[in-house]
């Protein structure tokens, strides 16, 4: 049906006429054919958001409704591909319109013309319900694209196919209880629907990022949710980078939603010489990107992020575990602000609207770890990463309270350790993981018994430094006693070799579990030793001046093929050392 416009504000258009329309649906405006979303209905006027450029548009213009939600394509091309927030994809809108993207261009999100290798795992007979694996595309060297049987379609295989074919081609033929139906390599989802599963499972195994105060102090689980909070230029995006680069997941969806354009260029020209530590190969090839950068239109920011989580849900489907990374909700929310305040809608606390929270929780809680559809016992999961930018680093704002109601991991960033020049700088005392005592079983079965304590043992010393560092400031450091004063140390050590990770550093960008548990076993088995070194009478000034020290501290630099000599070598060195010391026969 047609509607007419009557009135334009920015990205929000209202249009008389509109009577049969329906919430969400999708409608095309203006001779340029611009790209909306219904989103409010009064009579026979729709509120329409335009996804693009909406200058020059003028009331008495013609809307045309498409009868269909924003949905996605999905299908095999999606991996190594960028995408903008209404998933039409930025090389090819480069190749018709330029650096500056036009108005009104109509691109398929997938390309219909490549064929793909498809090979069938089904034959005729097989029965199948919604969700099976009917076949296979090597999409490229590191993802298996596996195609599953469209949701609310079963029935017995009539004809499968092997060979090259186009997404639009039928590859295999079901006889269902409706006739027969024709199963072709591409789907459509609407984005703002989750998608369908059996069962969500509690998380049990911990999503391995490599960076040592995460995992370690606040670790996040597979199908777990998690809050980077922090002003500007404490490391948000570098610590989403990082998780993106790292992370122990089969694919990477990063959602670049309202940040920098040059943030999102130097995700785009890293990823391609990244190394995969898990495969050797870049890591772009496990990777989608969606890019809605700060200068495209505010109402495709909003998008973006359904966008982004409709297609991590698809991989989920096929039993991958899948990292999305969201960078920043805050620039989301703010465009759901502005949308707000042109339907002026009553407005909530610092101009929100009202449902800020209950959009926030609509996305999150599409994260998890579920058992999938289909008759094999598939699990898939989606671990969901959100950066928020609250502004002058003002945690009580809206949209940081709502994010904390709902997230389960909170690794909040400090500028002052950001101005120390100490990255990635999560704080310790304000950070805290709600998986860690439900992850501590899975630890001490695959990296030691020892892990639990060392991170507890962690934690204390980190406090203790915090409540003997105010007695420092108040009547000085020789208020301490000397095995205080070794705490402090220790702290020290903790916080500069241990914590402190260089992003940039081909070693110490990432570390192991085995690594990690390594270090720690280094810096507490010194303390330890130093303490009790202490009680039999030795001077802390000895004890501090050991050359070891200087050992402990550069361990992070030791290469990961070498850490178990090396590391016993550090270590016996420790030991050696302190017994000198003890006896008085080198120092």
């Amino acid at each position: 049906m047609k509607g007419t416009i009557v009135k334009v504000s920015g990205p929000l258009i209202v249009a008389e006429g509109m009577s049969k329309v329906k919430m969400y649906d999708v409608v095309r405006v203006s001779k340029l054919g611009l790209i909306g979303e219904v989103i409010e209905l009064r009579g026979d006027k729709a509120s329409i958001q335009v996804y693009e450029e909406t200058s020059m548009l003028g009331p008495g213009e013609e809307v045309e409704s498409t009868d269909e939600p924003l949905s996605v394509e999905l299908g095999p091309g999606l991996i190594e591909s960028i995408f903008d927030g209404i998933q039409r994809p930025l090389p090819v809108l480069i190749q018709k319109s330029g650096d500056r993207i036009g108005r009104g261009i109509k691109v398929t999100a997938l390309d219909h013309e490549k064929k793909w290798n498809f090979i069938s795992l089904v034959k005729p007979g097989d029965e199948l319900s919604e969700g099976d694996i009917i076949g296979c595309v090597q999409e490229n060297e590191v993802v298996e694209h596996r195609i599953m049987v469209p949701p609310g379609v079963s029935g017995k295989v009539l004809r499968a196919e092997t060979g090259s074919f186009t997404l639009d081609e039928t590859v295999a033929v079901l006889s269902t209880p409706d006739g027969e139906k024709a199963l072709t390599m591409v789907q459509k989802w609407p984005v703002r629907v989750g998608r369908r599963y059996k069962e969500k499972l509690s998380p049990s195994t911990p999503l391995v990022t490599g960076q040592r105060v995460i995992d370690t102090l606040f670790p996040i689980a597979k199908g777990g949710v998690a809050a980077v909070p922090g002003p500007f230029g404490s490391g948000k995006t570098v610590v989403q980078h990082q998780l993106a680069k790292w992370a122990d997941a089969d694919i990477i969806v990063y959602i670049g939603c309202g940040e920098r354009g040059n943030e999102m260029t130097d995700v785009l020209n890293e990823f391609p010489h990244l190394r995969d530590p898990k495969t050797g190969e870049p890591l772009m090839k496990r990777t989608v990107l969606i890019a809605n950068t700060s200068d495209m239109p505010v109402a495709a920011r909003e998008a973006s992020i359904y966008t982004g989580i409709t297609i991590a849900e698809y991989f989920r489907d096929m039993g991958y575990n899948v990292a999305i990374m969201a960078d920043s909700t805050s620039r989301w929310a703010e465009a759901l602000r502005e949308m707000s305040g042109r339907l002026e809608e009553m407005p909530g606390e610092e101009g929100y609207p009202a449902y800020l929270s209950s959009r926030l929780a609509e996305f999150y809680e599409r994260a998890g770890i579920v058992r999938l559809l289909g008759s094999d016992d598939r699990v898939g999961s989606i671990t969901a990463i959100g950066a928020v930018s609250p502004p002058g680093g003002d945690l009580s704002e809206p949209v940081s309270q709502a994010t904390l109601r709902i997230v389960k991991v909170f690794w909040g960033l400090s500028s002052a350790l950001a101005y120390k020049r100490h990255f990635p700088a999560i704080d310790w005392l304000t950070s805290y993981s709600l998986y860690s005592e439900r992850l501590s079983q899975w630890y001490e079965q695959n990296v030691g018994s020892e892990w639990n304590n060392y991170r507890s043992e962690t934690m204390r010393i980190l406090q203790e430094e915090a409540r003997l560092d105010e007695i420092v400031r108040l009547v000085g450091i020789d208020a301490l006693s000397p095995k205080d004063r070794l705490t402090m140390e220790a702290a020290k050590s903790i916080r500069e070799d241990y914590l402190h990770q260089n992003a940039f550093h081909e070693v110490d960008t990432y570390a192991s579990l085995k690594k990690q548990n390594l270090m720690l076993k280094l810096i507490l088995g010194f303390y330890h030793l130093g303490v009790e070194a202490l009680e039999n009478g030795k001077s802390l000034d000895d004890i501090l001046a050991l050359p070891v020290r200087e050992s402990i501290g550069r361990s992070k630099y030791i290469e990961e093929t070498d850490i178990d000599e090396k590391f016993a070598e550090i270590e016996t060195n420790i030991r050696s050392q302190i017994s000198a010391l003890k006896t008085k026969e080198i120092f």
